[in-house]
Parts: structure tokens; C-alpha cells; sequence
């Protein structure tokens, strides 16, 4: 049967019958062809055939924009469907783009945006007519495998990853254009960024009052003077305003739900989005997500009809300021607000793919008490995300449409910004937001300190009649518990203040009343209904306060002139507390004389811990080169940004400590960050946190008896709430700064229009296999190994690194490891020259009748290896990069270091000397590991405060030095200051588990020894880091942009090519995999 398609040409339709009579007998025949969701392809000249709609909307279209001319065959619409492959069909005349990817990113932009006007008066995709048009078009004449768009967006996507200059692009693609005058390609990389905005998800431009008294916006929208204090709109010169409209400061909004939106509109994310449900703990005493906390449970029981759909979105929100200008000497703050979903698996949420910038505040000057002027849009769009939601289809779930609802979990900002988000100042006697009005804060030289802490031990400790604390006994109880009625009762007292910084009227200072206590105001996040209820509403930045830490504790040990809380005011605290009078000042004739205290490190001693950090060599993408932060003098450490820091509390200043300073200051520091190391635990076990809070109390009071009360800053009393937060809201890695802390270099302008051609290159690359993305990328170390073996020697596999050199082995050699390989350590020597032809003829007779037991591998097993072993300098395995010893010592990173656990659990520890691979029949081969190891006995290994020393000169198990390369855990060697005699010192951390660390060690049980130098070896200090700890450690990828050069890399005699080598932000030193449950961003595991 012919079908009558004349009536599509006719262009005079409005008052054609012939056409609506057309039109009616096409769309009944299109009726039976509908989707689940009665949607079906349009094919008007609009939207020829990339969008769906419902019939009702495609006969207004059709009507409207006429039916697209070169849709001759109607195989959507009914006429010979089964020839018609949806799914990865464009245009049904065209052939050229048929495995196109931009088509399905289009397909799901378009479906999950905004709905379309049902009269057809507006089309939701006059926006995408350009796109459409790229789309549709070859890049080159006979060129079927690209688009026109899909080239651009890669090349873009190119440009983005490899941060090539907007010039460089500009040039390429004047070369592109000279090389092929027929390539259908922009002229520049404006056009391809407008191009390329059309994808985005744009932001609102809102005019903000000069003074930051409020946002020109709803109400307020056409007002040409502030409300407040009625400054004009715009500048103005000479008292006039100048020829275009120019506003004094400019906020740039970025709406929350459409963002939040695409992540269901594909099926590549919108599963994840479900699985804080699916992957939630299911021990209550273990917490690897914000889900497992304590917090997220409570909100969950209090709103249970927003916790029934999983899909309903759980949000955090960071802002912390930066200057856009970087060095140079301008005065100028800057404030994004970013949110993160933490309904994503742990692994993903945290990544900047995942992060959503909600808000630019623009500078000069930081909003400050301002805050919540600029967080006015968020506040109201998360108020109607929580009251109403917002239709969403989701894509997991056959694209059916449901409620989507969010809210606000909490915040994650340094100290100063969580003030202004809160409203509780963080200064004065009361700065703690914890302990409220009870803060422990005494009055001294020129500031306060937060001192006394007694007051948290119990009652009747010893401790608490102490004079040497300062100078008096301690019966003060402890600050107790404030509810969210308490903390309401409070805020019904804080006086309304008028906002903005006008000098006559949010300007004006005032003094705070009794009844107002700390607070300034009240926030804007009460505004929202669930906000007074949630448990913990602010967290402390444990980035920021380990790093303010580590500067106070290693200024003071160090006697930096510019960083020690040790000055002559604090000894005069002393003095004036009566207390500790071999540190008080005293007259040496006309001089003012500082005697040495015990808690810093003498002249010698300093260069010695200098000449530590100096020698340090971390494994591949640990840490940064510590060794550019110490002076040429060897007698000041300088310019630590805050992962160094990370690194220094939690890895070296324990071992670096401990004999420059008396055994208890060295313990009492080792205390101290041996408690960050567990705090920090990718894992984090509830009983282990409140054993903590207890054991603070005892190493806070311990620092008191140490060091003078101007020590203790607010940094150093916040650490006694650490471990309460953590079982509130889970791990401390999904709840600090390390993420969010990316500085840019442009002004808010350029960041918004980047910030939105970014984001929509993101969503675009989630479809791309055929180039590297963020998405598909491989780690630093990626083996790139996923081969299943029914045997475990097969298993163990690599990625063989630098040139292969080849190796003979003796036929008595080689039996002896299949030997060992199947759990035969002490063959005797007549079974070692009979088994391997018995085990050749044994498995091959079985093999004739067919045994089901005998398989391919085991054939290959018995036929034994090839004679000749490849060799290779460096390997990755497991993604981790070991190297052979004597290649280790020519480069700046250390990579050689192996353990290995016993059969009872002991470890054992050596270094690498040879990579052997073994290759056998049918392409199988194994990978055998030959190391040096040191003696692990108790006359030559001992642990102090979980640091394990080890005589290195000790070696032992010659006769059996081969491992499995699957086996192997690496582990990392530093020089100990503290060993004159030559130990050596395994740091044994294992970080995957809060559980795993020990915070008080009885020093005086432990057996001491005195062990004799190797003059031979200069790597005298062991710490371990196991295999999967490496890869999941906290990376460098969370370093500022000014950080990422100072990345461990080996030295110009590099294992493998030079690329390979490079960091940037856009490449994770060490990423995360995606296909197991237990990755972070921090942390460590070695199950």
C-alpha cells in the first residue's frame, strides 16, 4: 500500500484541508509507534527527529514549522519499523553519523530539560538549532566517521585536559583550516565556547549593591538604588552615570536543579546516584560514608518521607575565598560556593567532575557578616527543592518521571568562613561553637588562649589539683551538651542587624550583649525548615587546622622566629602565672636573657631534623619534594603548603621527634599524630573514635604541662571535637578541603563563561570511548592488567616498565620456585631434581584420559618456564610502581621497598633487587619478585609507639628471596635522626582502619637495642606503605595549582617515557578505581 506524503510539500498550510487531513492520517498511523511514556520522534522541521514529544505536541509543530522535506521513508512512524534502528540512528537519510555519540548526548540533554511549551508557542530547542545543524553535517566532504560537532567537542575536550592557551587553540585551528579548506570547523575558540555554551546549563547574572547591602533581584529586580542604604546601581562618575548601565559588583548564580537534574538524565550516572543506599555499611560500629554517620541516620529517621525515595538528593556546601590574581600584590577576595552530592559512591563524590559551582561571589572584599545576602537565590531554590521538587526523568529507570527532592546536609569550610556562615564568631573567649559558652579560654599577652582543659578529665584524676598547669587547681565541669532547642533559645536573643557594609548603616560596629554570647546573627540556613534539627550543621576543617598545627608545633620545636609560639610574651605568661621558673626571662647585665626550653630543638638538632626532611624519598605520587622546603642552611623549613603538612604531621615528624626532644615531649607529640593518622582513616570505627575523645583529653593536658598557654590557639582546642564529628558524619575525607581548594586565574567573568563550557564538555565526555577523558582515563599507575586465572601463580601479572633485558636460568633454579610457588619453602635437594619430571609426566598422563582436573594453565605449569627470564628495571603492580634497588637510588623517588605477611601475620621487610617474568606455553607467565631481606626477629626489630625499628644490617633468607608480584606490599625508607648507631626504623602505619592505630604506648616495656651502622647502605630507616594503601593514599591531586610542581617525579633517567611522568590538575597522581566499594580520596587499606 502506497502512502499519500504529498501533503508534506504543501508550504501554505494554515488553511490547507489537504494538509490537516494529511497530518491527522500521519499521526494515527504514528499512534500505535509511541513509547511507554507516549513520546515519539518529531520530524518537523524544528526538531527533525531528535527530539520526542507527545503526538498532541508534534501535530502543533508540524503545523507550525512544516514537515522536514527529506524524511522520505517514515520508519518511526510506522511505515516499515522493524528496518528502523533507533537507537543509534540520527537522521534516517543519512548514514553518515550513525554511531555518532553527540546524538545520545543531545537525545538526553533535551529530554531532561525544561518542559516543552504544549502549544507549540515556544520550542525548548531553538536553542539547539545550531547544535543540530553541526551535528548533521560532515567534518569534510566524504568524511562519515565525525561530525562537525563531535569533532569540535573532542577537540575542545582535548584542549581542556591538556590546558592548552585559547591562542594555541586559535592557532591550531587556523592550521586545520589552511591543511583542509573544505572542513566545516569554527573559526576560533570564541565561536567554539559560544557553540559549546548552547550545552550548558548557563548561570544568572544579579546585580549586587555596592556596599553588599543586597542583591538587585525579585523584588528589588528594577530598583535603581539600594534598598538599604540607597547607593546607586551603578557606577557613576563625576556624580553622573556613565554612557552604558555598569553595575558595581555582579553575583553569578548557577541554578542548583538543573545540574542536579542531569545527573539522572544519564544512565551512566543517574545509578549512582542510588547508591548511598546499596553501599552503606552493614556493620553500625564500622563508617566508610557520610551515610553510615550518625547525622545522616538521624535526618533520615526525623524525615523518613524524603528518606522513602533513595533518589532524593543529599547535598554538602563548601566556600572558602581565594585571589584570582595569584602573586601579585592585589587585594582582592574572591568566593565560589560549591556543593557536592554525597549520594555518589564514596570514590566519586569527591572528584571534581562531581562538584557544582552554585555560586561566584565577586571581591573585592570577602562577604564576611555578608554572607547571607549572596546566598539569598541558593536558599530560596533549596527551600523549593525541599517543599515541592522538581519533575525529573530518570534515566535508570526507563526516563519515567518522578519528585525530585534535596537538602542540605551540612557545610565544610575553613575556621573564619564557617564564622560567616554560622554566625558564631570564632573569636574571643567564647570562639569554640561547641562548647558555646563554656569555652576553656584564658586571658593572655596580647591574646587569648584557649587553656585549661582539665576540666574535661573526670572529677577526681589526679590532674585536676595540679598547680603546674598554671599555677591553680581545676574544678570546673565540663561544657555541656547544647541541643537545637538550646541553640534556637539562643538565637530568639541575637538582635537583628541591618546587613551590608555602609558606614552609616550596616557599617556601624556594635558591641555584642551578655545574652548574645558569640553570635553575630542568624543564619540564612535556618531559613531552610530541617536546618535547626540537623545534628552537625558545621564542619571543622580538619585541612586547615592540621596544617595550622603542624605550623604552630614545627615553628616551636624549630625556633622559627616567624612561625613560634615560644616569644618573649609567652615567657612572660609564665611569669606572671608563677609557674615553670626555669623558662622565665631574667637580666644578664643590659640584655634580656630566654633560657632554652626543653621543647625545642637545639642548633645541632635542627640541622639534623632539616637534613631528615631533606633526605626523604617517597614512593611514586605520595607526597611532594620535601627537600625544596628546607633553607640552603639546613636550619629553617619553609613554604609548607597544606598536604606537606599532612604528610609531615602523619609520616615523618613522629620519627624525626623522637631523640631530639626528651621521650615525653616525643611521646606526647607521637600521640598527637598518631591521633590525625586515625582521625584520617579511610575506614573510621565508632568505639575507636570514642576512646579517642577520652584519650585527647589526656594528650591536650599532656601539651599544657609542655608548652606555655599562648601555644594553644583555637586550632589546637578544636581537635578535642574531631572525634564527636566523625561519628556524626563519617570519614574525614568526604568532609574537607582538600577538594575544594582550586584556585583559579581568571576574573569572575571568564571563570562563569569557563566554568559553564567546562561543565558541559564534562557531560559530553561521559559518552566518548574512542579518546582519553576524565572519565576513562588511566591512573598513574595502571597496570592495565584484568586477566582471570583458575591458577593464583598466573595471577600474578604486571606492567613491565623500562628496557627488558634477558636472563638464563639454571634448570635446578627454576624447579625450585614452581616449587615454592605451590607452598614447598625447604625442599630437600633429591626431591628438588626429581619433582619437576615427575610433575611433567604426572599431569601430562592425566591429560591422555582426559582428566577434568588438568586445564590449559596446569598443562602450561608442568611444561615448565622458558630458560631465558625477561628482566625489567620498574613494574607496576596492583597499581603500584616498584623498582628494582639499584635503579632506586639514581632517582628523587623511592620505589624499592617490599613486605610481606607470614603465615602468622608477621611481616616481613627487604628491598627489591630483580623483576623476573617467567614465561610459559599458551601465553601464560608469572612475575616473581627476588629481594634482599632483613632479619625481623625480636633481637633485631622492636616497635615504639608505632614506629618499628629494624637492624638493616641483618640479612636474612638468602636461600629463599623470591615472592609472587601480586604478593608484594611496598613500603618506603627514611633516615631516622634519632639512631646514632645505625638502626633502622620501619613507621608501621596501616591506615585503612581507625582500629589500627594505638594512641598511648608504654614506652617503659619496650626491649632497647643497640645495633651497629651499616656503612654500606645509606637507607637506614624503614616505613611501610602497603600496596593498596598507595594507591588509595591521599594524592597530590588535591594540591593547589602552586603545589602541583613540587610532585615526587623521578629525575631525568626516568623508568618510562617523560609523559607519563606529568602531573596536573586534570590527572590525579593517584586516582581511585571504580570498581571496588573500598577507594577514597585519603585513606589506606591493606585488606
Amino acid at each position: 500500500m502506497t502512502i499519500d506524503k504529498s501533503w508534506t510539500q504543501i508550504r501554505k498550510r494554515s488553511n490547507s484541508t489537504v494538509f490537516w487531513q494529511g497530518l491527522q492520517s500521519f499521526l494515527q498511523m504514528a499512534k500505535p509507534h509511541v513509547n511507554d511514556r507516549g513520546f515519539i520522534r518529531c520530524p518537523c522541521n524544528r526538531c527533525i527527529n531528535n527530539a520526542q514529544h507527545q503526538l498532541e505536541v508534534l501535530e502543533t509543530h508540524i503545523h507550525r514549522f512544516g514537515f522536514m522535506s527529506d524524511y522520505n521513508d517514515w520508519i518511526y512512524h510506522g511505515e516499515n519499523v522493524y528496518a528502523a534502528s533507533s537507537s543509534n540512528v540520527l537522521h534516517p537519510n543519512s548514514g553518515v553519523h550513525d554511531r555518532d555519540e553527540m546524538f545520545e548526548v543531545l537525545e538526553d540533554i533535551i529530554s531532561n530539560d525544561a518542559e516543552v511549551d504544549q502549544l507549540g508557542s515556544q520550542s525548548s530547542n531553538v536553542q539547539y538549532d545550531d547544535l543540530f545543524t553541526a551535528l548533521n553535517s560532515e567534518l569534510y566532504p566524504g568524511v562519515s566517521s565525525f561530525s562537525s560537532l563531535n569533532f569540535l567537542v573532542k577537540l575542545m575536550h582535548l584542549k581542556v585536559m591538556n590546558k592548552w592557551t585559547n591562542k594555541s587553540f586559535d592557532e591550531l585551528l587556523k592550521l586545520l583550516k589552511l591543511a583542509f579548506p573544505k572542513m566545516d570547523l569554527v573559526e576560533s575558540h570564541y565561536e567554539a565556547k559560544k557553540l559549546m555554551t548552547k550545552m550548558g546549563l548557563g548561570y544568572q547574572s544579579i546585580h549586587v549593591c555596592k556596599n553588599d547591602c543586597a542583591l538587585f533581584w525579585n523584588e528589588n529586580s528594577m530598583s535603581e538604588t539600594c534598598p538599604i542604604c540607597f547607593e546607586s546601581r551603578w557606577k557613576m562618575q563625576a556624580g553622573r552615570r556613565t554612557g552604558k548601565n555598569v553595575p558595581h559588583k555582579v553575583l553569578r548564580y548557577f541554578p542548583l536543579a538543573p545540574r542536579l537534574k542531569r545527573l539522572f538524565a544519564t544512565s551512566k550516572t543517574a545509578k549512582l546516584m542510588r547508591w548511598h543506599q546499596s553501599g552503606k555499611s552493614t556493620d553500625d560500629n564500622v563508617m566508610r560514608h557520610p551515610v553510615d554517620g550518625r547525622a545522616w541516620k538521624d535526618f533520615d529517621s526525623k524525615h523518613t518521607e524524603f528518606a522513602d525515595d533513595v533518589r532524593n538528593v543529599r547535598l554538602g556546601l563548601a566556600a572558602d575565598g581565594f585571589n584570582p590574581f595569584n602573586n601579585m600584590s592585589i587585594s582582592y577576595s574572591m568566593w565560589p560556593v560549591v556543593l557536592t552530592t554525597y549520594n555518589l559512591p564514596l570514590w566519586l563524590c569527591m572528584k571534581p567532575e562531581y562538584l557544582m559551582l552554585s555560586l561566584l561571589i565577586p571581591g573585592p572584599q570577602s562577604p564576611g557578616k555578608d554572607m547571607d545576602v549572596f546566598l539569598r537565590p541558593l536558599i530560596e531554590e533549596l527551600n523549593e527543592l525541599w517543599e515541592n521538587g522538581i519533575d525529573t526523568r530518570d534515566a535508570s529507570n526507563d526516563k519515567k518521571v518522578f519528585k525530585m527532592r534535596a537538602a542540605l546536609l551540612w557545610t565544610v569550610n575553613d575556621f573564619p568562613a564557617r564564622s560567616s556562615l554560622s554566625g558564631w564568631s570564632g573569636q574571643g573567649y567564647k570562639a569554640c561553637p561547641t562548647c558555646n559558652e563554656n569555652t576553656p579560654s584564658m586571658r593572655v599577652i596580647g591574646k587569648t588562649a584557649y587553656f585549661g582543659h582539665r576540666r574535661f578529665l573526670p572529677s577526681t584524676h589526679r590532674w585536676r589539683s595540679n598547680l603546674d598547669f598554671d599555677g591553680r587547681t581545676d574544678r570546673k565541669r565540663p561544657p555541656r551538651r547544647f541541643s537545637s532547642v538550646d541553640i534556637m533559645d539562643q538565637l530568639r536573643r541575637v538582635k537583628t542587624t541591618i546587613p551590608g557594609k555602609h558606614p552609616n548603616y550596616g557599617g556601624v560596629k556594635r558591641k555584642r550583649g551578655d545574652d548574645e554570647l558569640n553570635w553575630r546573627k542568624k543564619s540564612i540556613f535556618y531559613e531552610l525548615p530541617y536546618w535547626a534539627e540537623i545534628e552537625l550543621k558545621h564542619n571543622l576543617d580538619v585541612m586547615h587546622i592540621e596544617k595550622n598545627i603542624c605550623d604552630s608545633l614545627l615553628g616551636t620545636l624549630m625556633g622559627d622566629p616567624h612561625k613560634s609560639k615560644d616569644t618573649d610574651n609567652a615567657r612572660r605568661d609564665l611569669q606572671n602565672l608563677g609557674i615553670r621558673s626555669e623558662l622565665h626571662l631574667y637580666e644578664d647585665g643590659n640584655k634580656l636573657m630566654k633560657p632554652a626550653a626543653e621543647y625545642t630543638f637545639s642548633e645541632a638538632n635542627r640541622r639534623k631534623f632539616c637534613r631528615f626532611v631533606r633526605s626523604v624519598k617517597f614512593p611514586d605520587g605520595f607526597a611532594a619534594n620535601l627537600w625544596k622546603n628546607v633553607a640552603q642552611n639546613d636550619n629553617r623549613i619553609v613554604g609548607l603548603k597544606s598536604h606537606d603538612c599532612h604528610v609531615i604531621m602523619q609520616r615523618l615528624l613522629p620519627v624525626g621527634c623522637r631523640s631530639l626532644v626528651n621521650k615525653t615531649i616525643s611521646s606526647t607529640i607521637i600521640e598527637l599524630c598518631t591521633f590525625f593518622n586515625q582521625l584520617c582513616a579511610r575506614t573510621v570505627n565508632v568505639t575507636d573514635m570514642v576512646k579517642a575523645q577520652d584519650q585527647l583529653v589526656i594528650i591536650l593536658c599532656k601539651l599544657e604541662r609542655i608548652f606555655p598557654p599562648a601555644f594553644f590557639d583555637i586550632m589546637i582546642h578544636l581537635v578535642l571535637h574531631f572525634p564527636e564529628e566523625a561519628i556524626l558524619g563519617g570519614p574525614v575525607f568526604m568532609r574537607w578541603m582538600y577538594p575544594f581548594e582550586r584556585n583559579a586565574a581568571k576574573p569572575e567573568g571568564s571563570i562563569s563563561e569557563g566554568y559553564v563550557v567546562d561543565e558541559a564538555l564534562t557531560f559530553c565526555s561521559r559518552y566518548f570511548d574512542d579518546i582519553e577523558t576524565r572519565f576513562n582515563r588511566p591512573d598513574r599507575n595502571d597496570d592495565g592488567i584484568h586477566r582471570t586465572r583458575r591458577l593464583f601463580v598466573f595471577e600474578s601479572q604486571c606492567k613491565p616498565m623500562g628496557k627488558q633485558s634477558q636472563v638464563y636460568v639454571e634448570k635446578n633454579i627454576q624447579h625450585k620456585q614452581e616449587l615454592q610457588l605451590r607452598g614447598c619453602l625447604n625442599p630437600d635437594k633429591a626431591h628438588r631434581n626429581e619433582f619437576a619430571d615427575w610433575f611433567f609426566e604426572k599431569i601430562y598422563a592425566m591429560n591422555r584420559v582426559h582428566a577434568p582436573e588438568v586445564t590449559h594453565e596446569l598443562l602450561s605449569l608442568a611444561s615448565k618456564s622458558n630458560i631465558f627470564v625477561s628482566s625489567y628495571p620498574a613494574c607496576i603492580v596492583n597499581g603500584v610502581r616498584f623498582v628494582t634497588h639499584a635503579r632506586d637510588v639514581r632517582l628523587k623517588t623511592q620505589n624499592s621497598g617490599v613486605s610481606v605477611p607470614g603465615t602468622e601475620n608477621e611481616m616481613f621487610y627487604g628491598q627489591l633487587q630483580e623483576i623476573l617474568e617467567f614465561s610459559y606455553l599458551n601465553d601464560f607467565s608469572v612475575v616473581l619478585f627476588k629481594c634482599k631481606w632483613f632479619r625481623c626477629d625480636s633481637r633485631c626489630m622492636v616497635t615504639e609507639n608505632n614506629i618499628t625499628s629494624i637492624n638493616i644490617t641483618s640479612e636474612s633468607y638468602k636461600d629463599d628471596q623470591f615472592i609472587l608480584a601480586s604478593q608484594a606490599q611496598q613500603v618506603f625508607y627514611v633516615e631516622d635522626p634519632s639512631r646514632e648507631d645505625g638502626t633502622s626504623d620501619i613507621d608501621l602505619l596501616q591506615d585503612n582502619n581507625s582500629s589500627n592505630f594505638t594512641l598511648f604506648v608504654d614506652l617503659g616495656n619496650l626491649p632497647q637495642i643497640n645495633l651497629q651502622r651499616n656503612d654500606g647502605d645509606v637507607i637506614p630507616i624503614v616505613q611501610p606503605f602497603t600496596a593498596v594503601s598507595q594507591h588509595v593514599y591521599e594524592t597530590v591531586s588535591f594540591l593547589n595549582d602552586d603545589d602541583e610542581e613540587d610532585v615526587s617525579e623521578e629525575d631525568d633517567e626516568t623508568v618510562e617515557e617523560s609523559e607519563d611522568e606529568e602531573t596536573d590538575e586534570g590527572n590525579d597522581v593517584v586516582d581511585t578505581e571504580e570498581d571496588d566499594d573500598d577507594h577514597s580520596y585519603h585513606t589506606s587499606d591493606s585488606d
